[in-house]
């Protein structure tokens, strides 16, 4: 579904990506993880046109349909069906539950079919139906995360980028977060993780890349990292 090849990401005279490639399959949990500053939120940004290659290819590919990535504005790759859920969460704090919602479909014509994609996502976040009234700036970390993946969830992804879930939420919301992304999967939504918890992500997923200082230095199943004692011991605290 989606093929990078080489490519190169530069904040005027600092190298970001070096040269990065990695792959996603369609129905895959392909996680992506690194510290810090290697370089993990400019990929994902790249992917979703907010930032201009250098260098390189992001292919996207779905069934009678290709296109080039690194040549299309942000809301054409939205509308191709790749939707990103951005670290921060960065919802609307002013607008309600269901307004953040209905601006998650913001560039799909066939309102009529809102209400049913709409419940879809309070069958999976039930806590939104609860507070679909309330203003988003309100609710917990934990809440806020489940709005940004269902306003993500509203434009009808194939492809759904996540970048660092997990972050800034209690460990008991986090589990359910996690918990929800595989169902999610499983209904058919590709998934893309991005994520600095590398035990949670290594654990949902079936694919994984190491990203350190620019660089795609490790991948392969995510059941075999977990296992490998550099991974352990960079990612897992283990000495």
């Amino acid at each position: 579904m989606l093929t990078i090849q080489d490519l190169h990401v530069h904040y005027g005279a600092i190298h970001a990506l070096k040269g990065v490639s990695l792959h996603v399959k369609a129905g895959e949990i392909v996680t992506l993880i690194g510290s810090n500053g290697a370089g993990k939120t400019t990929l994902v940004r790249s992917i979703s046109g907010l930032i201009r290659p250098s260098r390189g290819s992001l292919r996207y590919e779905t069934p009678g349909h290709q296109v080039d990535l690194g040549r299309e504005p942000s809301h054409r790759i939205v509308a191709h069906g790749v939707a990103q859920v951005p670290e921060g969460r960065m919802i609307f704090a002013n607008l309600s539950v269901k307004e953040n919602l209905e601006l998650g479909a913001y560039g799909r014509n066939d309102r009529k079919n809102f209400a049913g994609d709409m419940e879809r996502i309070f069958g999976l976040f039930p806590r939104l139906r609860e507070r679909i009234t309330q203003s988003a700036g309100t609710l917990s970390g934990g809440e806020q995360q489940m709005l940004a993946i269902g306003r993500a969830l509203m434009s009808r992804p194939n492809l759904l980028l996540l970048d660092e879930p997990s972050l800034g939420i209690a460990p008991a919301l986090v589990q359910q977060i996690f918990k929800t992304l595989k169902e999610i999967n499983r209904e058919g939504t590709t998934l893309l993780l991005i994520e600095q918890d590398a035990y949670l992500a290594l654990e949902t997923a079936d694919r994984a890349y190491v990203l350190e200082t620019g660089l795609i230095t490790m991948e392969g199943k995510a059941s075999e990292l977990l296992k490998d004692p550099a991974i352990r011991k960079a990612y897992l605290g283990e000495i």
